[in-house]
């Protein structure tokens, strides 16, 4: 789970970089539309769109942003037509990656995704699913005086499966329609909850150091940051001093 783990805490810091530019707007606004398409419009009966919308508000994202966005889901305004896919295959070193792309335009997407296998000597194609655990992870800071069986009872209580504490933080794991309830409930009992999200887990990893870590994390982030793409899963492991370089 470790690839999980750090490259998300990398990409949720990437994102505040990313908003200063508008990207990540751009990339939340999809979310919302997509969520608000596939389900029900109204939030309280869609948690995945409460969920995206959650997000939008954590990135001071504009309300009016947010209400527009619902407004072209539902038709009352007009806009591009997403879609949603996933592309699987081996990045370098044979790491398994599945990518979440959000597009008005599918050849465009792939071709962009494809460009960015090759040139770090990737193969985007074939099923890495399998390496993957669809599951809903709540995480949360680790304080050195919390209970850890006191917080796993507290978390199965509210539907979590099991916890892990790693790198500073606790990763609270729940089937993914778990996943509202478990955060709701934790916040009621004044945990504070530093993210909530419904994730592809790796079940083993591909440990990678020195040059071949910087290639891998290199080759994650140039696909994140392709606008069509709203996330990256991969199974690989990597050195914290890495993580921290690549991170800086």
């Amino acid at each position: 789970m470790a690839g999980h783990s750090k490259w998300a805490n990398i990409k949720y810091r990437k994102e505040r970089q990313d908003q200063l530019r508008g990207k990540l707007f751009s990339k939340l606004t999809r979310e919302i539309i997509v969520a608000a398409r596939l389900g029900d419009p109204d939030p309280e009966k869609n948690p995945r769109l409460a969920d995206a919308i959650e997000r939008a508000k954590a990135a001071n994202m504009p309300k009016e942003n947010i209400e527009r966005a619902l407004k072209r889901a539902t038709g009352e305004l007009p806009g591009q037509q997403f879609e949603e896919m996933i592309y699987e295959g081996y990045g370098p070193f044979g790491v398994a990656v599945m990518v979440r792309v959000v597009t008005d335009n599918r050849n465009r997407a792939v071709a962009q995704i494809r460009k960015v296998f090759e040139e770090f000597g990737g193969n985007l194609g074939g099923s890495v699913d399998w390496l993957f655990e669809r599951r809903g992870v709540v995480t949360i800071k680790a304080r050195p005086d919390q209970d850890l069986d006191e917080l796993l009872m507290q978390a199965i209580d509210l539907g979590a499966e099991d916890l892990e504490q790693k790198d500073g933080e606790v990763e609270i794991y729940c089937p993914p329609e778990a996943l509202r309830a478990v955060k709701e409930g934790l916040e009621r009992q004044g945990v504070r909850v530093e993210r909530a999200e419904v994730t592809f887990v790796p079940k083993q990893t591909v440990a990678l150091q020195g040059p071949e870590a910087v290639k891998i994390l290199k080759f994650m982030d140039a696909l994140d940051d392709l606008d069509d793409v709203q996330e990256v899963y991969a199974n690989f492991d990597v050195p914290e001093d890495v993580m921290a370089q690549v991170s800086s």
